[in-house]
C-alpha cells in the first residue's frame, strides 16, 4: 500500500511538472488572435518576435505560474492550520482588506479630480495599486488577528474573518459610493487579471514563494499533529500559538503578494489542495509542495484559455477559475452523494 501511494505522488509529481512546461508553451503561443502555434512560429521569425514574446507573453505565463502557486500554497496552509477542507486563503480578511486598498488609491485619486484607470495606469499609478492592494490584505489579516486576540483560538480567528471582511467590505462599498469613478477600477480588481503581470512582478512572486514556501514546508509536521487535534498537538510538545501565528504570517505573505499582483482570483487556492488530496493523498510536506504546483497549473490553464476562448477579446481570469472551480466543486458534491 505505501509502495502504491509512492508511486501515484511520484507519478502527480512529474505530471504536475510535464503540465506546467506544456501550459508555459501554450502560453507563449497564445496572443491577442488566440492560440495559435503557428502564428506563435511565425512571430519568432519577426523583427518584434523577441519583444512581444520576451516582454510580454514570458513574464505574463510565469507570472501566472507563480501567482497560481501562491494561491495553491496558501489554500494547503489555510485548510492545514483550521482543519478544514473548504477553508481559502481569503478567510482572515485579506481580499477585503486588499479590495479596500485598491478602492482607497482610486477613489483617491478620483475625488482629487486625477482618475486612475487600471487599463492605462502608468508605472507609477500600477505600483501605487500594488503596493495598496498588498498593504490592505496584511491590514485586513492583522485587524483579524487582533479583534481574535492572537491566534490562541481556531474559531475565534474564524468568526473575526468573518466580521473583518464584511466591515472592511462595507467600507469599501462606501468610498465606491463617494467616488463612483472608482468602481471600474475596483470591479476590474474583483474579477482578477493576469493581464498586468511584467517581469518586476515575477520577482516580486517568486521572492515571496521562496519565503513563504520554506517556511510552512518547516511546520509540515505541525500541520499533521493538528490534524489530531488540539489537544493532542499539545501533548507532542508543539507551541501552538508559535505555529499559528508563522503560518498565519507565511499565508497573509503568499496571499497578499498574489492578490496585489493579479486581483482577486477565485477558487484556485480552494480546488489545487483538493486536486491534490485526489489524486495522492499524503502528509503536509507533500501536499504543500504539490498544492503550489497544482495551483500554477490550474492559473496558467486558466489563463490561457481566457486569451483563447473569445480572441480577439480576453476573458477575466478570475471569472473563469470561478466557473471552473465552481463546476468542479458541484461535481463533488453530486459525486458525493450518490456514491
Amino acid at each position: 500500500m505505501a509502495d502504491a501511494e509512492q508511486r501515484r505522488r511520484r507519478f502527480l509529481a512529474v505530471t504536475l511538472v510535464l503540465l506546467a512546461l506544456v501550459l508555459a508553451a501554450a502560453g507563449l503561443a497564445a496572443g491577442s488572435d488566440g492560440w495559435s502555434p503557428a502564428a506563435a512560429w511565425q512571430l519568432a521569425w519577426s523583427p518584434d518576435g523577441p519583444l512581444i514574446v520576451g516582454q510580454i507573453r514570458a513574464p505574463r505565463t510565469l507570472g501566472a505560474w507563480l501567482t497560481g502557486a501562491l494561491f495553491g500554497l496558501a489554500g494547503a496552509i489555510a485548510q492545514g492550520l483550521f482543519r478544514n477542507p473548504l477553508a481559502d486563503p481569503y478567510l482572515l480578511g485579506s481580499a477585503s482588506g486588499a479590495s479596500l486598498g485598491v478602492v482607497l488609491v482610486l477613489g483617491g485619486s478620483a475625488l482629487t479630480g486625477h482618475a486612475i484607470g487600471l487599463a492605462t495606469a502608468d508605472a507609477v499609478s500600477r505600483l501605487g495599486l500594488v503596493g495598496a492592494a498588498f498593504l490592505g490584505a496584511l491590514g485586513g489579516v492583522s485587524l483579524t488577528v487582533a479583534l481574535a486576540r492572537g491566534a490562541q483560538q481556531t474559531v475565534r480567528l474564524l468568526l473575526a474573518g468573518v466580521i473583518v471582511g464584511v466591515v472592511l467590505g462595507a467600507a469599501s462599498d462606501m468610498v465606491t459610493t463617494l467616488a463612483p469613478d472608482a468602481l471600474r477600477g475596483k470591479q476590474a480588481f474583483l474579477v482578477g487579471s493576469t493581464g498586468f503581470l511584467g517581469w518586476d512582478s515575477c520577482w516580486v512572486l517568486l521572492a515571496g514563494l521562496v519565503v513563504a514556501g520554506p517556511v510552512s514546508w518547516r511546520l509540515a509536521r505541525a500541520l499533521d499533529a493538528l490534524t489530531l487535534g488540539e489537544e493532542s498537538a499539545i501533548s507532542l510538545g508543539l507551541s501552538l500559538t508559535r505555529v499559528r501565528v508563522v503560518l498565519i504570517v507565511a499565508l497573509a505573505l503568499a496571499t497578499g503578494l498574489a492578490v496585489s499582483q493579479a486581483g482577486l482570483v477565485a477558487f484556485v487556492g480552494l480546488v489545487a489542495p483538493h486536486l491534490v488530496r485526489r489524486f495522492a493523498p499524503s502528509a503536509h510536506g507533500y501536499l504543500l509542495l504539490a498544492s503550489a504546483g497544482m495551483g500554477g497549473a490550474l492559473l496558467l490553464g486558466a489563463d490561457v484559455l481566457a486569451r483563447s476562448l473569445v480572441a480577439p477579446q480576453e476573458l477575466p481570469v478570475g471569472v473563469l477559475t470561478a466557473v471552473l472551480g465552481g463546476c468542479y466543486l458541484l461535481w463533488l458534491l453530486h459525486r458525493r452523494r450518490f456514491a
